[in-house]
């Protein structure tokens, strides 16, 4: 099975769309790491756009913040705003689908968290004693995980201790024979490693490779609907940048 990797949307809806075109129907079914709302302007219309589809998805921080699972002011005064637009914008329907959605799941071999296995809604594994340590909350050997918004792979050697391998977008990586992994696909809405353009992955679970990808789409197309619906300027300038 083909399976199209994404994560953190974050109601970003052009960036979204043009994930589903490049990756052209190449895959058979969608994993989605979570955040699919927060920060961008289409909540709704990226929840029932990934809902046409079959997937498998999890709950984002900022999915739970809109629940009223969070507490709000723990986010930032951009990331507030935006939560509080979003929970006046969203549908019941919609809101009813994300109270379903669960922060982490076994499909084996693969471990799904949306932020990390050891804290499954809130963790940043953004270097290698953060990966290190959550090599002991999981037990398959891949685990699958977003929020940091960066697409990178840590891998544990046998001593334990983890190294960063850098995404590779030239060729797919051999998971066969590799060792235990924790991979993230980047985000598709909001990347934040000053490449603007959208990031997601092909994973295929029969040759068993792992495919980074990027895609530039119209960002200003976005900031437009952001602008419009008065979202924090910070927020809507950052997309340009990736960060």
């Amino acid at each position: 099975m083909r399976l199209l990797i994404i994560s953190d949307i974050h109601a970003n809806l052009t960036a979204f769309e043009t994930v589903l075109a490049h990756a052209q129907n190449q895959w058979d079914f969608i994993w989605c790491l979570g955040d699919l709302v927060g920060y961008g302007p289409d909540p709704n219309e990226c929840i029932e756009l990934l809902r046409q589809y079959d997937h498998l998805s999890l709950s984002g921080n900022h999915d739970w913040a809109v629940l009223g699972r969070l507490d709000i002011y723990s986010f930032n005064a951009d990331a507030r705003a935006a939560i509080f637009w979003t929970q006046d914008t969203l549908k019941e329907e919609n809101r009813l689908y994300l109270e379903e959605l669960p922060p982490m799941v076994v499909r084996e071999p693969f471990t799904l968290a949306h932020a990390s296995p050891r804290h499954p809604v809130w963790e940043y594994i953004l270097e290698p004693a953060t990966a290190e340590a959550n090599f002991d909350y999981f037990d398959t050997p891949y685990c699958l995980v977003g929020h940091t918004h960066n697409p990178i792979i840590f891998a544990q050697d046998d001593y334990g201790r983890a190294a960063i391998v850098p995404a590779n977008y030239s060729q797919p990586v051999e998971l066969k024979g590799a060792p235990r992994l924790i991979i993230n696909p980047g985000s598709v809405g909001q990347p934040r490693d000053s490449d603007p353009r959208a990031a997601y992955a092909i994973l295929d679970t029969e040759k068993m490779t792992w495919e980074h990808r990027r895609i530039e789409y119209p960002i200003e197309k976005t900031q437009e609907r952001m602008r419009h619906h008065n979202l924090p300027y910070r927020l809507i300038v950052r997309l340009e940048y990736g960060w």
